[in-house]
């Protein structure tokens, strides 16, 4: 039996002898007949999902790797390799449970443009009664999955177990007529989960600790440091698969990943988090260091490709947390864990509130008009400046780097610098392990661009470079004078946030947040704001050369 649609996808002989295998490979598994097929996409690798509670062998699992999966942007070599090994390790572990599973590879796959060709071709195929999906976590697969035309089989979108909030009391949450709010959506988990609560009232008395939370790190703390604990996956055979498929990507292949690809070692992280780092997080995670000496991670817990994957539950690392939190007998402070709960349950869930809420339209927002293009440096890392240097040669090389290096040296530097919101997404979406589009655009074109004009963030988080100089040793060691505003060696922070408030006062200036800023900047005599904003012009037309 044939697949119209992937009979219309496929094009030459190659891609009608992959289908012959394809044939062969369902044959060889068709022992029972298929009354459902529930698909099962590479961020949705929960094996405590409720379709994992009973084993029907007329139920059969299908994940599939995917062209335009691996390519819709360019992804990080770490970040494809990643996705592809957690999902041949999820597939292992359900078979070895006694489910029906059929994981296909990108030789198997090569017929199919997309993921409703592939679906269509199965159903075809097996004629099961009902085809089940969970429901994505991305508009556009989303958006795909709801176009499936299966003829007489049953569609059925299955709500998934893994967040605070399901897609029915996402759609449910009020609107009201201000922006969404962070903190108070924040404190509603926090009561509807009893998390850090006493009784109605906060731990502590207060519910943020953040003022704490924003700590240069000393030479003494910098002994504390641990190294980041690494995974040796090998992913040599799904690189050769790559390059055989002439998939671009970025970074360089590396026979082994040190992300945690499978629940024994995603709770292995989170334990070692909690017992190295945990006593430290919420004080440091503002803090940012040179590279070297296995400090990249700092006091981080790197568990957000497991969490981003449905590989760990947030439930889980959270009652974790806390579990090691009240066992610590004051080892870990209540700054400490509220700073590191408030990233799961407050800005996690929140990215995903902000995406739903507003897509598909969130997209294309672009508050400030920006159109210019990222510079080539956010390719290599070579450049003078060396916050920004040091951080996007630290993504580039392990797909990894915290929140602040992201939102406030290389975010920093695209708002600042005029970059059209597209490329900020798109380098973002590609370069990190962890980026999947719900939560990397509220972040990007949110939090960090402000190009949604205030729905993720109350005001655009811009600094000179006394910020950066404040939360680490970056400037110590600078081509550029974190002095300087307007000298050929100034540090070009300096000048471009003034000049970014400057330009854009129109829509900045009725700020509440920034008023004091402005009084600042109107304070400055009319020949040095001239030079300032010279100064900031002339970097923005030869920033190729920073």
């Amino acid at each position: 039996m044939t697949s119209s649609t992937a009979q219309k996808n496929a094009e030459g002989k190659e891609t009608s002898k992959l289908l012959e295998r394809f044939r062969s490979l369902v044959l060889a598994n068709a022992d029972d007949k298929v009354t459902t097929v529930r698909l099962v996409l590479g961020d949705q690798l929960d094996t405590n999902h409720t379709w994992f509670k009973k084993k029907d062998p007329s139920t059969l699992y299908v994940l599939a790797e995917l062209v335009d999966e691996v390519s819709y942007v360019r992804h990080h070599i770490i970040k494809i390799s990643g996705f592809l090994l957690a999902m041949e390790n999820f597939a292992s572990e359900i078979a070895k449970k006694g489910h029906r599973v059929m994981h296909l590879n990108l030789d198997e796959t090569r017929g199919f443009n997309g993921v409703t060709s592939l679906v269509e071709f199965i159903c075809d195929f097996f004629e099961p009664y009902v085809f089940e999906y969970q429901v994505p976590d991305e508009y556009r697969l989303s958006k795909k999955l709801k176009k499936l035309d299966l003829g007489g089989i049953k569609l059925k979108c299955i709500e998934d177990n893994h967040f605070y909030l399901n897609r029915e009391q996402i759609e449910a949450y009020p609107m009201g007529d201000k922006p969404l709010v962070m903190e108070n959506f924040y404190r509603k988990i926090r009561k509807s989960e009893n998390i850090l609560m006493n009784g109605s009232t906060p731990e502590g008395g207060v519910w943020n600790l953040d003022q704490q939370n924003r700590q240069k790190l000393s030479k003494k703390v910098m002994g504390y440091i641990p190294n980041p604990l690494c995974f040796n996956n090998n992913v040599e055979h799904i690189i050769v698969r790559l390059e055989r498929h002439k998939i671009k990507f970025l970074g360089k292949p590396s026979t082994s990943i040190d992300l945690p690809v499978n629940i024994k070692q995603a709770k292995k992280l989170v334990e070692y988090f909690c017992k190295n780092s945990l006593p430290f997080f919420g004080t440091y995670q503002d803090a940012m260091t040179l590279n070297g000496a296995n400090r990249w991670a700092l006091f981080h817990s790197r568990i957000s490709f497991a969490l981003n994957t449905k590989i760990i539950s947030p439930r889980f690392v959270v009652s974790q947390a806390l579990s090691f939190y009240e066992k610590s007998n004051g080892a870990i402070s209540l700054a400490q864990i509220e700073g590191f709960v408030r990233q799961i349950i407050g800005w996690r869930e929140f990215c995903r509130l902000v995406y739903w809420k507003y897509m598909p339209e969130y997209k294309k927002k672009n508050s400030l008009l920006f159109k210019d293009k990222i510079p080539q440096f956010f390719w290599t890392g070579k450049t003078k400046m060396r916050c920004v240097g040091e951080v996007v040669t630290q993504s580039l090389e392990y797909s990894y780097a915290h929140h602040i290096q992201r939102l406030m040296v290389t975010g920093n530097f695209l708002l600042l610098s005029g970059v059209d919101p597209k490329d900020v997404d798109n380098w973002y979406l590609g370069v990190y392990a962890d980026a999947i589009e719900w939560v990397q655009l509220p972040n990007t074109r949110g939090m960090s661009q402000f190009a949604d004009g205030g729905i993720m963030a109350t005001k655009p988080y811009v600094s000179s470079g006394n910020y950066i100089n404040k939360m680490s040793d970056y400037c110590s060691a600078c081509h550029y004078d974190i002095k300087e505003k307007t000298s050929d060696r100034s540090c070009p922070f300096n000048s471009l946030y003034w000049g970014f408030l400057d330009a854009n006062r129109k829509i900045l200036g009725k700020n509440f947040r920034l008023g004091m800023v402005y009084k600042l900047w109107d304070r400055l005599a009319k020949s040095d704001k001239k030079r300032i904003i010279n100064r900031a012009n002339y970097l923005r037309h030869n920033i190729e050369n920073l």
